[in-house]
Parts: structure tokens; sequence; C-alpha cells
């Protein structure tokens, strides 16, 4: 059984690549994760479903994690026959984990943007922390996109390393700072981190792959090697 904190890392990875590599892996080192989970989405609900299979996704997945020791590749999403929602994976992992272990959510900064779309986004700050990920130099609490009720939750749950007191772990505009502290609280509070913008986007390397371009350097070589090897995102 795991102890030490872990992370939730889900995406429809199709295919997975280096962006979403480094994201996990800067993100396991700044939060001390003993465990980061690869959850590759099923059927994702706020979003066209993948063109790809699951068996694919999950064996590109699975490669691309191969020589991570930190790593897990987690497929209990792909094994729903119905639309796969965060908060009822988290829920799913509670039940297993128990609920005094530290869990990080970890997500881009546009995915968190949309958070209020998300089904009972407020429950999971009840099963989850969430560490957002950004470009340095990007002002996520400045953003025009981050409505009234996501700010609030923001002020009131951000930490910084180190826990109270520091500059980013205030809540803007009020005196006191935020009562969670890191590592130590299970959910409810939410981590900014700058992590090495790579500009890689797998909806550009699908249409480079559909237009007989290379992708080399843009992913592991073992993913490369295997959407050749099963012509995926061919021309048509």
């Amino acid at each position: 059984m795991v102890s030490s904190p872990i992370g939730i890392f889900g995406g429809t990875f199709d295919p997975i690549h280096f962006g979403h590599l480094r994201m996990a892996e800067e993100m396991a080192e700044a939060l001390d994760l003993a465990e980061v989970r690869i959850i590759p989405a099923g059927q994702p609900p706020h979003r066209d479903a993948p063109a790809t299979p699951a068996a694919h996704r999950l064996a590109m997945t699975r490669l691309a994690i191969a020589d991570n020791a930190r790593f897990r590749l987690d497929d209990r999403e792909v094994r729903l026959a119905r639309a796969s929602y965060t908060v009822d994976t988290l829920a799913d992992l509670r039940a297993e984990l128990g609920h005094v272990l530290p869990v990080w959510l970890l997500m881009g900064a546009d995915a968190f943007l949309g958070l209020p779309a998300w089904k009972e986004w407020r429950r999971l700050f009840d099963l989850a922390n969430i560490a957002v990920a950004y470009r340095p130099g990007y002002a996520l609490l400045q953003s025009d996109s981050l409505n009234a009720e996501l700010r609030q939750e923001l002020g009131n749950r951000l930490v910084s390393e180190g826990g109270r007191g520091k500059g980013e772990g205030k809540n803007p505009g009020a005196p006191h700072p935020s009562p969670f502290t890191l590592p130590s609280s299970p959910a409810g509070s939410i981590r900014l981190i700058p992590i090495t913008q790579l500009d890689i986007a797998a909806t550009d390397i699908r249409a480079r792959l559909q237009h007989r371009q290379s992708v080399r350097y843009l992913m592991p070589d073992a993913v490369h090697d295997y959407i050749q090897a099963n012509e995926l995102y061919s021309p048509a």
C-alpha cells in the first residue's frame, strides 16, 4: 500500500507525448509524489470520443512510461461502458486508498479554468488536492477566464510550498493565509506549479502524421514505432 502522496494524471493520450510526460514528471518532483497514476480516458464527457481505440492508447501509454518507476498505468476509465467522470474516478480511488493519503489531481491551467463545467466539480476538493501546471509568466490569478466561483475557491484553497504565510498561499485580498499545508493535507488544497513549457499538442501530432510529416522527438521512440507498426493516424 502506498503511504506517501500520489498523483492522478488523466487525459485521452491520443497519442501520449513528451508534453504529457514532462508535465507529470515535473509535478511529481515538485510535490514529492511516490507514484503517479496515468489514467487514459475511455469516453470523456467534455469532448468528442477519441478516434483511436482505447487498446491502442493504453498500449502507447504503457510503452511511454515503461522506464519510469514512479509512473503507473491505470486502465479503470477505459474499462467503463459509459462516460468517465473525474469525480467518479477519484471516489473509486478513495474507496481503495482510504481518506488519509494525500492525493493530488494533476492538470494544466486550461483544464483548471474549465473546472466549473465538470460534473460535481466542487466535490473534487473533498476527494483530492489539485495541482495546476502553468507556464512561467502566466498570471492565472488575473486570467479573464477565471470565473467568480472558481476564483473564490482558488483564493480560499491556494497553498505554497512551505505552507502558511507564503505569498502564493494567501487568499488574494484577504488577511489570512490558507489553512492547508503541504504535503499532509489529504484533499482540499490547490497548488500552482510552474513547469517547462513544451509546445507539443496531440492534435498537431495527429495532423502531422496524416500529412506524412515527421513526429520524431515529439514523443518516445517506442510510441512512434508503435504508431508506425499499427498504421495509426494515417491519411484517410
